[in-house]
């Protein structure tokens, strides 16, 4: 029995892989995304295929392949765009391009790039708002606050006329 929408009959088997180890990869990339890319699917094994698929080969470690795609939702997403634009380029009897498209398919037939992209506007917002808090405590004063109103030195105008009838020296920018 399948453990994912991938069977074995889809896929062409190749001199390294066979037809069931096709579709198990391509259940496991399914399973590891919907398990919110717990690290404990990330094996060594998986690791060394999925390194060899949508053109990963930079990677010299799985901790650093975990790190770089899979760490923060906004590396999940890159992720799954670098996926899906990804050509899946060979033959299948010399390649795993059919299981790449065939992942390629099931992850736009779930959705998950605008769940991702939706997260990652959220946590985006999120920060940006928790910045704004921040800034406006500190730089927003109270109109109400009389005690602050009182202490704080005020121009009269006439020191304000004075000052603009005086020609101070004004320092233009150099860029």
């Amino acid at each position: 029995m399948s453990k994912g929408p991938f069977l074995p009959d889809e896929f062409t088997p190749t001199k390294f892989s066979t037809a069931v180890e096709k579709a198990e990869f391509g259940n496991l990339v399914l399973r590891f995304i919907e398990s919110e890319w717990t690290q404990a699917i990330f094996t060594k094994d998986f690791y060394h295929r999925l390194s060899c698929c949508f053109g990963h080969i930079a990677h010299c470690d799985r901790a650093t392949f975990y790190e770089t795609w899979f760490a923060s939702d906004c590396d999940r997403l890159r992720f799954l765009e670098h996926t899906l634009h990804w050509p899946c380029w060979g033959d299948p009897e010399f390649t795993l391009s059919d299981v790449e498209r065939a992942i390629q398919q099931e992850i736009r037939k779930r959705n998950y790039l605008a769940r991702y992209e939706l997260r990652t506007a959220e946590a985006a917002r999120s920060r940006e708002m928790e910045t704004l808090k921040r800034l406006e405590a500190k730089y927003r004063t109270v109109a109400s606050d009389k005690a602050d109103a009182d202490s704080a030195p005020s121009i009269s105008p006439l020191a304000a006329q004075e000052a603009a009838r005086t020609k101070m020296p004004v320092q233009a920018s150099l860029f």
